[in-house]
């Protein structure tokens, strides 16, 4: 008898010596009620499009054989009419700082105009003058592989720069040339002049920088206002005739296209957001 009482004793020591030492070690905190998967840093596949207008800019234009550099002196004003921008492009958001495309713009119809006021060698030491008065219509096709830095967000706006390189399909058409020479000390008088030029497309190396502001929407659509300025190279007319029919054989050079661009864009992600798990709730 004597012997379970002991038996007894010790056990109830060893169970409030487990007790205690169980009071001592930190309480593990709960679960969590649910589960949030980390915020991935990348955006995906998206496509895009665009529609803006252009404000574009010749160097000069001249006639391809030189004879230009012949004259005594001209001075000449040229302007194309605004034209309207339709674009649209794939493109990968590799980060939330860096991201690429592949564009493909048509650039419409823009109106040129264009005087060359002007004097010339004619022989014998006379010196004619005369007033070129050039019209046309330039159109584009554009394909640019483009990069870009988005440079932080700010109440849901992101500005960005970027840079692209590609090729430009020129066309000029429906080019006119109306003047008048004054030949009065060579005793020819003064009388109109006129020239015409089929269409023709040239294909160049093209540039741009962009820079912009984007607003994400949501996870699945942004939308930007860009600025761009793109070098579209230099373009071309068909043979220059006269209006009587005597072709010169040589075309008249768009020398040294540049355009100052404004755009409205959408980007559409193709990758759905990352899916939350609901709060767990239990029930009893």
């Amino acid at each position: 008898m004597r012997s379970v009482k002991l038996l007894v004793a010790a056990g109830a020591a060893s169970l409030f010596s487990s007790a205690a030492f169980a009071a001592d070690l930190p309480i593990a905190p709960p679960p969590p009620p649910y589960f949030v998967p980390p915020i991935v840093d990348f955006g995906g596949w998206y496509l895009r499009g665009d529609i803006g207008f252009s404000n574009q800019r010749v160097r000069n234009i001249a006639m391809a054989d030189g004879r230009n550099a012949q004259l005594l002196s001209h001075e000449q004003t040229t302007a194309f009419d605004a034209a309207g921008i339709y674009g649209v492009g794939v493109g990968y958001q590799f980060n939330n700082w860096l991201r690429g495309d592949i564009t493909g713009q048509y650039r419409g119809n823009a109106n040129f105009k264009g005087t060359d006021l002007l004097t010339y060698p004619v022989g014998g030491g006379v010196v004619g003058t005369g007033v070129n008065n050039y019209n046309a219509a330039k159109s584009e096709w554009l394909v640019l592989a483009n990069a870009y830095v988005d440079l932080g967000t700010w109440w849901g706006i992101t500005p960005f720069i970027g840079a692209g390189v590609g090729a430009a399909r020129v066309t000029i058409a429906n080019y006119t040339d109306v003047g008048m020479v004054n030949n009065i000390g060579f005793g020819w008088g003064t009388y109109p002049s006129a020239a015409v030029a089929p269409a023709a497309s040239t294909w160049n190396f093209a540039w741009a920088a962009h820079a912009g502001l984007a607003y994400q929407v949501n996870p699945g659509l942004a939308i930007e206002l860009g600025y761009s300025y793109v070098n579209l190279g230099s373009g071309t007319t068909g043979p220059v005739s006269t209006y009587t029919g005597f072709t010169r054989g040589v075309p008249m050079q768009f020398n040294d296209i540049t355009s100052h661009d404004l755009r409205l864009g959408v980007r559409w992600y193709l990758n759905s957001p990352p899916a939350y798990a609901p709060p767990l709730v239990t029930k009893g």
